[in-house]
């Protein structure tokens, strides 16, 4: 059984940000005393100067460390500094890339790790892996602790882009197809499949599946996105894996990221949801559901309207698989053929 651990506190308010230091205290005494670095960016200082300088004046022994890549190098080099100044608290203030690279780093110099997201694009805000850059175009899954404290400002939130929450939508979504192709895994003796990681992992599916029509940036549809990206990076926690959030939707964005990245831009959130499309499909599983989804929430998953073309899809699919080997998922056993991948681009074309 795999040994798990979770946050002290999940948390999704008005202007919390003004309060970290108070909403800690009973984890961590004197933690306003305690020596932390902020990492963030140079554009989001910029965009929210005010809310770091505030939170520098509540931990009296802090300062700002700003991300130039998201690479494994900076990852290991912010740990490195962390250990050499004894730094007890590590705050991710920022998206994917920056909260992956202060999580990561957090794990490595055995540092208290605050989650403080600038926006909910994807899972990894809650989920015990770092996706970091490697050489050249490739990027690499690292193995790391889950936050010690996820704090989510509505306001904040509220302030994102609304592609940026659609994206979280989408990978929530996705859950739908890698959940099904971690029991395939699991009938081939690939993959064992935890029961309590998968329940957590369809509940977090359902949370956005089965909710009522809320306006985007509401508070109550934000807490509901907060709780459903939640619960998919805690069901990779408990599995000890990220079987319960990937599939072979995921292994598609793989795909497109590591050969397609000079002609593709797209989200990560937005490419899985694209890619549960497909997947679904390959899979004989309930198209119409997925669909509705797509629509319901307007996911941009259009292919040409990210500059995918059918030739690039179809690569993309059939090179899927061999982005991650040792992930067994339905693209082991489907027809991947030109002629039907070419169908579905149209397909999706015609429908988004």
């Amino acid at each position: 059984m795999n040994n798990f651990r979770l946050p002290y506190h999940l948390i999704v308010q008005e202007g919390i940000f003004e309060r970290v230091d108070e909403v800690m205290a009973d984890c961590v005494p004197d933690i306003k005393n305690k020596k932390v670095i902020i990492v963030t960016d140079s554009n989001l200082q910029t965009l929210f100067g005010d809310i770091i300088e505030a939170l520098r004046n509540d931990f009296e022994k802090s300062e700002v460390y700003l991300v130039q890549n998201n690479y494994f190098e900076d990852a290991v080099a912010l740990a490195k500094y962390a250990c050499m100044n004894d730094i007890n608290v590590i705050i991710g203030f920022g998206g994917g890339t920056v909260l992956d690279l202060a999580k990561y780093a957090a794990f490595v110099s055995k540092a208290m790790y605050l989650c403080l997201p600038t926006t909910l694009s994807n899972d990894s805000l809650a989920s015990p892996v770092a996706v970091l850059g490697t050489e050249g175009k490739a990027r690499k899954t690292f193995k790391c602790t889950i936050p010690d404290a996820i704090i989510v400002d509505v306001n904040v939130i509220t302030g994102a882009p609304d592609r940026q929450l659609l994206a979280g939508i989408g990978d929530t979504i996705s859950k739908y197809t890698a959940l099904n192709d971690w029991k395939l895994a699991h009938t081939v003796g690939n993959s064992k499949v935890d029961d309590f990681a998968y329940m957590i992992s369809k509940m977090a599916f359902n949370t956005i599946c089965y909710s009522e029509p809320m306006e985007l940036k509401s508070k109550d549809f934000i807490k509901l996105l907060t709780q459903a990206l939640v619960m998919g990076g805690l069901a990779m926690e408990i599995a000890g894996d990220s079987r319960p959030a990937s599939g072979s939707e995921h292994l598609f964005c793989h795909a497109l990221e590591e050969n397609f990245s000079e002609q593709v831009n797209v989200t990560h959130g937005i490419a899985v949801a694209m890619g549960s499309y497909g997947a679904c499909i390959f899979q004989n599983r309930n198209i119409g559901k997925i669909t509705r989804l797509l629509k319901q929430y307007k996911l941009p998953v259009k292919p040409s309207a990210w500059g995918i073309t059918e030739d690039i899809f179809v690569a993309a699919w059939q090179q899927a698989a061999a982005s991650r080997p040792d992930r067994y998922t339905i693209l082991n056993e489907t027809d991947l053929s030109y002629e039907r991948l070419a169908v579905i681009y149209k397909e999706m074309e015609q429908l988004f």
